[in-house]
């Protein structure tokens, strides 16, 4: 099985989603256990997904879902669910995550696909995802082709949201959870051949706020990929393809939703055929604007990456770099309109010395095709930060 498979995906008898199982009754593989307060020991547990006779399966209720720009993480592949208690809705919210209720359990499972040939020593190769245009997850029915990393959970309990961090053990049967985060030394195999080393980090407790604790004063985690504008794109769940956010309302997951065509899109940052800004505006949303919004992490910067920023000096034009260090790489200004090679912005994302890199958490290697949709938007624009 191609694991970047065109077409969306795959819904057979190895797995269970909503659209064949929960709707219908059908071969149901768990019932999904929500712990109000208690972390189990094991991934299993919750019974969100599990994996099973050689395939990873998702239990009944449990929805997978997809961006139309996804966050880099090391090349890693990722499968997204989502599961809302019977019975229960979220509440749409124009420019924020769904009002989810008690109970919700998001999941991203991060996966690679194996590598040919022998492996060294503990080092696992794997291959580098490939970001053709087009191509998507597909759900995992071939385990002995992968290699399963860690799931994140992030759960609504009663008073708030929870980040929870599993590591997925050498047999791929289950996954411990962990506090401390964890380390794994990979080799990332190219479409030539070429060969990476890198260590591949799964964030601590506190690693997992740093991104997902939005407002720098509360330091209240939420998520981050189910607001509107990640969430409006058609996606095959089995039974064609369907605008998610009209399916996740179709199936009572999504309550006063509006039309696909009133809700903000962002685009997709593979996609040739849309204007390179909205591509790049797009890719540093998913990537940065967790941090780098008004009330953000990164609120001291200056620099505020979310789409209602015009582009101007807050979202980096001939901006001065603002408590950035020594991380500036002795570049003048955030964006250099024309010039790249002079702009902290993408400076800071092509660098993997920890005390320049951008994002700071998240990712051990360089996002080359990110890194080069970054530098062609800069050195499209017009003007000059002379004077």
């Amino acid at each position: 099985m191609h694991l970047n498979r065109l077409g969306g995906f795959l819904v057979a008898g190895l797995l269970c989603v909503l659209t064949a199982c929960g709707a219908q009754g059908k071969s149901a593989t768990a019932t999904v256990h929500f712990y109000p307060d208690t972390n189990p020991a094991l991934l299993s547990e919750w019974g969100v997904l599990s994996a099973s006779k050689g395939a990873l399966r998702l239990s009944t209720g449990v929805v997978p879902y997809d961006l139309n720009t996804p966050l880099f993480t090391d090349y890693a592949h990722k499968l997204r669910t989502i599961y809302v208690p019977e019975g229960e809705a979220a509440a749409f919210r124009d420019n924020d995550y769904p009002d989810f209720p008690v109970g919700t359990i998001i999941s991203k499972t991060f996966y690679y696909p194996r590598a040919s040939g022998d492996q060294t020593g503990d080092r696992q190769r794997i291959l580098k995802a490939n970001d053709t245009p087009g191509k998507v997850e597909p759900i995992l029915d071939d385990l002995a082709s992968v290699d399963l990393v860690e799931t994140r959970l992030l759960v609504r309990r009663e008073k708030a949201w929870e980040a929870i961090s599993y590591v997925w053990n050498d047999e791929q049967t289950d996954a411990k959870l962990t506090r401390i985060g964890a380390y794994r030394d990979m080799t990332i195999v190219d479409d030539q051949g070429q060969e990476t080393d890198f260590t591949y980090v799964v964030p601590n407790t506190n690693q997992c706020a740093g991104c997902h604790a939005l407002n720098n004063t509360t330091r209240v985690i939420a998520p981050l990929g189910v607001r509107p504008r990640h969430l409006n794109k058609r996606f095959d769940h089995g039974d064609g393809e369907t605008n998610q956010l009209e399916y996740l309302a179709m199936i009572g997951y999504l309550k006063n939703a509006p039309a696909p065509e009133n809700v903000p899109r962002n685009a997709d940052w593979k996609d040739e055929a849309l204007p390179l800004n909205d591509r790049a505006r797009a890719y540093l949303d998913i990537n940065c604007s967790h941090c780098h919004n008004r009330d953000g992490p990164a609120d001291t910067s200056g620099l505020y990456l979310t789409p209602d920023i015009p582009l101007g000096e807050a979202s980096g034009l001939c901006k001065l770099p603002i408590a950035a260090g020594g991380g500036t790489g002795n570049l003048p200004y955030d964006i250099v309109p024309g010039h790249p090679e002079d702009s902290v912005l993408a400076y800071r994302m092509g660098s993997t010395d920890p005390g320049a890199m951008m994002p700071e958490l998240g990712r051990s290697l360089r996002h080359d095709e990110g890194v080069a949709l970054i530098r062609e938007w800069i050195q499209n624009m017009d003007g000059s930060c002379a004077g």
